[in-house]
């Protein structure tokens, strides 16, 4: 691991401990993120992107056992899901609970996504706790793919702008979304 990524996740981890905000790379596009369990924090990222905060966020943890700590009853199927994904994938659970209430949707659902990537990966295990990661945007306009893509005025709102990765100019995907109801029913939401 190179010395800028270690600095970037100690200053980023420090950040959002403070109820900061950052801007970081995920497993899929660049992501505003903050500790998925404070409230203020998770308000002032619908602020940034100015949206309501009646649409649901997703998180990111570095493990499935983490999911456990998140969703009061987690579906077999999704431990199937998880380990066949072959692209990142966010699950939609049921009965949400360890997380700031303001991030959750309408019906106590909240979308989780075990990510393998290096670097938030390493965030994740780090922080010990969820991270919001939302699509480094304002609501209604196009998700940047990459760092260069992303408006002065987000990275203006932001506590902290990771260094790591901003050069990259490929442009990954958006992950697949699988809603998963009570009895192991799923729902693809987006493949």
């Amino acid at each position: 691991m190179n010395q800028e990524m270690i600095e970037d996740i100690k200053k980023a981890c420090q950040i959002m401990s403070e109820g900061g905000i950052i801007l970081y790379p995920t497993d899929t596009i660049w992501g505003i993120g903050c500790d998925a369990t404070n409230e203020e924090a998770v308000r002032r990222v619908y602020e940034i992107k100015q949206r309501s905060d009646s649409k649901a966020l997703l998180v990111l943890v570095d493990t499935s056992v983490k999911v456990d700590f998140y969703v009061e009853d987690v579906p077999n199927v999704a431990w199937d899901l998880i380990d066949m994904a072959e692209k990142p994938l966010t699950i939609i659970y049921s009965g949400a609970r360890n997380l700031a209430p303001n991030l959750l949707a309408e019906d106590g659902s909240v979308g989780i996504r075990v990510t393998n990537e290096e670097f938030s990966h390493r965030l994740c295990q780090q922080f010990r706790k969820a991270i919001v990661s939302t699509s480094a945007n304002i609501s209604g306009q196009p998700s940047p793919a990459t760092f260069a893509e992303i408006s002065e005025e987000v990275k203006s709102m932001v506590d902290y702008i990771v260094g790591y990765r901003q050069n990259e100019t490929g442009h990954p995907k958006p992950s697949s979304i699988i809603k998963l109801e009570k009895g192991g029913v799923f729902k693809i939401i987006r493949e």
